[in-house]
């Protein structure tokens, strides 16, 4: 399938990434409607370099980033921390910044947002978590400088990274600042692969049973 970036029309085959130069926040703004919130592609946007970014995932990014996901949830029914969680979501931070992870999570700020449909960041804060699941494209933890997560996680070639904010970049960590007492950088790629592998309840059920003997 040949990329196709039309006024109306947007549409790459899987694992396609297009690259545009030179564009505004206004392109981006247009680009996000002519999409109608279509989780098939995801759609960043970076003012400095004057880039949008337009991806089209694989079809295993779907079932790794359910799984990853499913495996967060568990982690917080496990150490007792109520949460709400976004997929999709566009991030933005107006003419600077337009980010859409694969799935975010507010724990320590989820009552900010509880009752809205839409994420304000100039006067919502972040999501205490957001989670990318790099299959088709790299994401770079500098990409989220303007957005402020305090902990992202990136899942790549069955490794866990996880990085956190220090209020100006994000720094690489061997903890997650969420879980501390659990060595979830080791442990997560076992369960995601595993879910890749035998089927997503089979790993969730195993993942389960090595909390409930912690």
């Amino acid at each position: 399938m040949i990329p196709t970036i039309t006024p109306d029309t947007l549409t790459l085959s899987p694992g396609s990434e297009v690259i545009l130069r030179y564009q505004t926040w206004e392109d981006y703004e247009q680009l996000l409607q002519v999409r109608q919130n279509r989780a098939a592609l995801k759609i960043t946007f970076d003012a400095v370099t004057r880039e949008i970014r337009i991806m089209a995932p694989l079809p295993g990014h779907g079932k790794r980033s359910a799984a990853l996901t499913a495996l967060i949830q568990a982690l917080l029914r496990h150490t007792g921390q109520d949460w709400d969680s976004y997929d999709p979501i566009t991030l933005k931070q107006l003419q600077q910044k337009g980010v859409e992870p694969d799935h975010c999570f507010y724990v320590q700020n989820r009552e900010a947002l509880l009752g809205q449909e839409q994420i304000d960041l100039a006067i919502d804060p972040p999501p205490d978590l957001a989670v990318e699941m790099d299959l088709t494209s790299l994401t770079q933890a500098s990409d989220y400088n303007e957005i402020g997560v305090p902990e992202l996680w990136i899942y790549r070639q069955a490794r866990l990274l996880i990085y956190c904010f220090d209020g100006q970049r994000y720094r690489e960590s061997t903890v997650s600042p969420l879980f501390p007492d659990i060595a979830v950088r080791d442990l997560i790629p076992v369960y995601v692969e595993q879910a890749w592998t035998e089927g997503s309840s089979i790993a969730l059920r195993a993942f389960e049973r090595y909390l409930a003997s912690l």
